[in-house]
């Protein structure tokens, strides 16, 4: 007789700087389950591990029990799947290298994997997104932060030390913008929330131009991306900025990895054709020349979320199977 223990079930978790979600997806990619709650309100990490540890058992029970759970992977800022670890986050609460795989899984006693967050993201990408079917791709996270990840010959890039597609950190400016990481002139701090912020407020203040930009006490990306569509032409310069400014630095990224296409996430990315028609030209202009025309730029067709548990869940397949009461 042939028995078949295969567990068909799996949790994927993003740990984002707001949110912390977490759901139950089957080996079709099904979200059976799905729940959250707010990451900041946990700044201990053996607090937060615990509260997390509580929440995954109980949608497990209620979704199939504990015994159809096969793993568990978690996305995360500043997350290392070589390491199994977060390391030196600039944004989350918890500093250093923490371990959260290792305490997670003693925690939940099963296996759990932890892996960068745009890692997670290229994983749900290839495997139920705009990236399906490719082998060779780059998605770029664009929001807080700015990361990436790379497939090659359809497997993540992920270098010798787990840190490779630091895209947000390569120096467009040796003696540009302070960055959170430590550096100047960092890509991020031109092309991510804050940066993008920046733009506007130096555009603002070295200019009579009027805008509505003016009237915000709290601006944000979406709020320029707006006035963009409303015709500000102060807003419509802050995006031809920030996009020639990111087309370069992907021109030099595409023409070491020469990629089928450039894969946006991200809040930013909702921007649309205000940030990409100029980010789209300066690519072109300074791509290594037998690729250009050859590199397509797409936009996600996924969920932030469905991309992110669905990603996680991706990267709990790959982690070998463990059980502490086996």
């Amino acid at each position: 007789m042939i028995l078949n223990t295969t567990k068909k079930r799996v949790v994927g978790v993003n740990i984002s700087l707001y949110t912390t979600t977490y759901a139950v997806v089957d080996i079709r990619g099904n979200i059976l389950a799905q729940d959250e709650f707010p990451t900041l309100e946990h700044p201990d990490i053996k607090e937060f591990v615990a509260f997390l540890t509580e929440k995954l058992l109980a949608i497990m029970e209620a979704n199939g029990g504990y015994d159809a759970i096969r793993s568990v992977g978690v996305g995360v800022l500043s997350g290392n799947f070589v390491k199994g670890c977060i390391e030196h986050s600039p944004s989350l609460p918890w500093k250093g290298e923490v371990p959260l795989a290792s305490m997670l899984r003693d925690q939940l006693g099963m296996a759990v994997a932890v892996g960068n967050n745009a890692h997670v993201r290229a994983l749900g990408e290839q495997a139920y997104g705009s990236a399906h079917g490719m082998s060779d791709f780059i998605v770029v996270t664009l929001g807080p932060g700015l990361g990436s990840c790379t497939f090659s010959n359809g497997r993540p890039h992920l270098g010798a030390e787990g840190f490779a597609g630091e895209i947000g950190h390569v120096c467009v400016n040796p003696n540009g913008r302070q960055c959170g990481c430590g550096a100047r002139g960092c890509l991020e701090t031109y092309c991510a929330e804050k940066g993008i912020v920046l733009t506007a407020q130096k555009l603002m203040a070295n200019c009579d131009t009027p805008s509505l930009m003016r009237n915000c006490e709290k601006l944000d990306p979406k709020m320029i991306s707006d006035f963009c569509e409303q015709g500000d032409e102060l807003a419509i310069e802050v995006y031809r900025r920030t996009g020639e400014i990111l087309g370069v630095g992907l021109s030099a990224y595409a023409s070491v990895i020469n990629p089928e296409a450039i894969i946006f996430t991200g809040g930013i990315s909702r921007a649309g054709h205000w940030l990409f028609d100029p980010a789209r030209a300066a690519f072109e202009e300074n791509v290594f020349h037998n690729l250009r025309g050859k590199v397509r730029f797409l936009m996600s067709s996924l969920s932030d979320i469905e991309r992110s548990v669905l990603g996680a869940s991706a990267l709990a397949w790959e982690v070998k199977e463990y059980s502490l009461f086996k």
